[in-house]
């Protein structure tokens, strides 16, 4: 498998990180000990300034190459998820509820041993900035590290992260011109009608027929409002309602999620959502309170720095493992926050035939890590050669 020789060298080495990273697995911003570990093999390995805090729990490391010249980003996220570990590993998760079931453990390890070899060969001109993530899993810590001014601070001016791919296989590597990963959105929507004994529904506003004709009418935003060409999802994904057999209840609650892969696709949806419910309720006699929160936004890669990418990949790995026109997902992603700041790309690194990513049997493909630890090391490289 192509990897940089030296990294190969220490391989062993960061199977130990991620098994020890697996086996103490943190939530959202409580990444604390995860970050430690970070900081800790950071300094071991001579990197020049490490920055705690930013985005609460978030770390950037900085290395400085030869000479002057522009600072690169590259990111990893760290946080687990509240899902409980079903496989029996010799480094299972130690911590009842939690695990990583996305990976974030391979993450973090690879961006380690791409810091280890960039601090120890310094083939590189200016500066790269290693930014260890925290949140991703809906917390929003790629928001809050912008937020906190790190694209400023650091003077980065292009990012890139990566994100294993389950299915994909060992070696290949995936990227998307434009957008790559869809806004995530949330709504719920309160359904007010007039509760009543279920033997005289004549009395009742029944809330559930309303619920039922609002949900089946949302299955038209996306058939009849969205351009075929464009590619959106609704799902409503809870509907709650009543408390005995024997009675029509006041309340119903439906709720759910939007998908998006264009800004002005994802006003309309919002939009659209509101005046259905709205006017559905009202048509029955009832009322309905939406709530429609906005969540991360479309994670859009730069086209010119996804081709760069591309293009450094096939230099790895053979243009042969390198597809450079994936089709977008609809799943969601906080380096998008990253990506409005500065141009970059996200990329997807082969995990091999695995478990999926949320699941409870998931592990991550420890051989992918020096390939993706090679990956982050090259870009850099190629992006910021040393005049000769």
């Amino acid at each position: 498998m192509p990897v940089i020789n030296r990294i190969a060298d220490f391989a062993s080495d960061m199977k130990e990180w991620r098994q020890h990273l697996h086996a103490h697995p943190e939530l959202l911003f409580e990444t604390h000990e995860t970050s430690a570990f970070v900081v800790e093999r950071l300094k071991e390995f001579g990197v020049d300034e490490v920055a705690t805090g930013i985005g609460r729990t978030g770390v950037v490391g900085v290395i400085k190459g030869q000479g002057e010249g522009p600072m690169i980003g590259l990111r990893a996220d760290m946080d687990a998820l509240p899902i409980q570990e079903v496989r029996d590993l010799p480094y299972k998760s130690k911590v009842d509820g939690k695990m990583h079931a996305c990976g974030h453990d391979g993450h973090t390890t690879m961006l380690l041993g791409a810091a280890r070899y960039l601090a120890e060969t310094r083939n590189f001109a200016g500066s790269v900035a290693l930014i260890f993530q925290p949140a991703e899993e809906g917390g929003g810590g790629g928001r809050e590290m912008v937020e906190d001014g790190m694209m400023e601070r650091f003077g980065i001016g292009r990012v890139f992260g990566m994100h294993n791919w389950p299915g994909l296989p060992l070696g290949k590597i995936e990227m998307t011109p434009g957008p790559t990963m869809a806004a995530a959105d949330t709504f719920d929507i309160v359904i007010k009608g007039f509760g009543a004994h279920a033997a005289y529904p004549h009395d009742s506003v029944d809330p559930i027929v309303v619920g039922m004709a609002v949900g089946q009418a949302m299955q038209s935003i996306v058939a009849r409002n969205v351009d075929p060409i464009d590619t959106a999802v609704v799902s409503i994904t809870k509907f709650i309602a009543g408390t005995a057999h024997n009675v029509i209840a006041e309340e119903a609650l439906l709720a759910g999620t939007v998908r998006t892969l264009r800004e002005e696709t994802r006003q309309d949806i919002a939009k659209k959502i509101k005046a259905l419910a709205e006017g559905v309720a009202a048509a029955h006699g009832a009322s309905a309170e939406v709530d429609y929160r906005f969540g991360y936004p479309v994670t859009i890669n730069d086209p010119q720095e996804a081709a760069f990418a591309a293009r450094v990949a096939e230099k790895l790995v053979g243009a042969e493992n390198v597809d450079s026109e994936r089709a977008a997902e609809m799943g969601a992603e906080d380096f998008s926050y990253m990506l409005q700041k500065v141009p970059g790309a996200y990329v997807f690194v082969g995990q091999g035939d695995t478990a999926g990513l949320h699941h409870p049997e998931y592990d991550f493909n420890d051989e992918a890590a020096p390939i993706g630890a090679s990956l982050y090391a090259r870009l850099v490289e190629e992006a910021q050669p040393v005049a000769r």
